[in-house]
């Protein structure tokens, strides 16, 4: 382990121990609350521009394995735990979490005080900063991470996307046999890969659909012959990272589909997007939601779901206006789920995949497979 200083955009200067990968990475820092689960959410692309400090005290204790992968590799700017475990044990482990970080180039910090960090986040809200192996002035750091562009300046769409369209016939995990399910399939949809986790698409094939995942810069045009043409049935968009009022190319493709009429399913930042191609712009959270312990309440049910959560942005209660509210969240009140009144289109804010996190919100997928049926 070596020295690892920090500062955050507030002046906070702090040193720490580093592990995985060395360099100096700027980005925007969060908090997760989730209790397992730290390889699939460093390899979720959404977390992408970011530094994730997990509340969870001990991390690297079960290593990581190429199954618990939710995507091709690992795009966050840096992880901050409290106890990093060097020695993991698990009988499915292959590598160390130190291994793994340093395959992908991801820089982690350790013995620093996480609920200190945490409580910084929830009064003060996220923010961006900068932590170095290389470089410990504070007055050196403060100039990197001022001549940085911020998050809300990247387009990370361009760096998570798929290159090439490819066909995922995985369904979901079975715990049984340490595998991956094959289910049958009979509806065929394109999915739009703006960072996608690979649990969403093994839920999408468990709920019946042949999936095609597509590179975000795939057309409408070409979509919406293949919908005249029955070829598919629809169109999934995913979760994906950074600001989604930036990304003007996808708001221009979704409005497009919105005026063919084909029916979509929206993730996260999939769910943000379909709100701005509606006319109705999102905004950011002060400190966002992050974790596998969020309650949602399901207003059509009126039942509570404990959902995964992992964004910075919201869409605003005016959307009220052209779409049926069917979740909020009970945190905080902000809208969790809609349906659009003049199109058939769902979108949700919470991850229903989970993985990690629970698993009550699954049925959305089905949901969604009925309205392409």
């Amino acid at each position: 382990m070596g020295k690892v200083s920090i500062y955050l955009e507030n002046g906070i200067f702090l040193s720490a121990n580093s592990f995985g990968a060395s360099g100096t990475s700027v980005g925007e820092i969060v908090f997760n609350t989730s209790m397992s689960g730290y390889q699939e959410i460093i390899s979720d692309p959404s977390y992408a521009g970011q530094f994730v400090t997990f509340t969870m005290p001990e991390i690297g204790n079960v290593g990581c394995n190429e199954q618990d992968m939710e995507s091709g590799g690992a795009y966050c700017s840096g992880i901050i735990v409290r106890n990093h475990q060097e020695r993991p044990s698990n009988f499915r482990c292959e590598e160390s979490l130190d291994a793994f970080l340093k395959r992908y180039g991801i820089l982690g910090i350790c013995n620093i005080d996480t609920r200190y960090l945490t409580k910084v986040l929830r009064e003060e809200g996220s923010m961006m900063m900068v932590a170095s192996t290389e470089t410990h002035d504070k007055d050196a750091l403060a100039k990197i991470l001022k001549d940085t562009p911020r998050i809300e300046e990247i387009n990370y769409i361009e760096r998570v996307s798929t290159k090439e369209s490819y066909k995922h016939t995985s369904g979901v995990y079975d715990i049984a046999s340490f595998s991956y399910s094959k289910p049958s399939t009979s509806k065929k949809i394109i999915a739009l890969d703006f960072g996608v986790k690979r649990n969403i698409l093994n839920n999408l094939v468990s709920a019946g659909f042949e999936v095609e995942v597509a590179p975000n810069t795939m057309s409408a045009q070409e979509i919406i012959t293949r919908y005249n043409a029955k070829e598919i049935g629809g169109v999934f968009l995913s979760n994906g990272p950074g600001d989604p009022l930036i990304l003007k190319d996808e708001h221009a493709k979704i409005k497009e589909l919105l005026k063919a009429k084909v029916p979509m399913f929206g993730i996260c930042l999939g769910h943000q997007l379909l709100s701005i191609a509606h006319g109705y712009d999102t905004y950011k959270l002060k400190f966002g939601h992050h974790g596998g312990n969020h309650p949602v309440k399901n207003i059509k049910t009126n039942s509570v779901e404990i959902t995964a959560q992992n964004h910075n942005y919201n869409v605003p209660e005016e959307i009220k206006g052209i779409a049926e509210v069917t979740h909020i969240n009970l945190f905080d009140a902000t809208i969790e789920g809609v349906i659009y009144r003049d199109t058939p289109t769902l979108s949700v804010q919470h991850h229903p995949e989970a993985s990690p996190g629970p698993q009550e919100s699954s049925y959305i997928f089905k949901q969604f497979f009925e309205m392409v049926k």
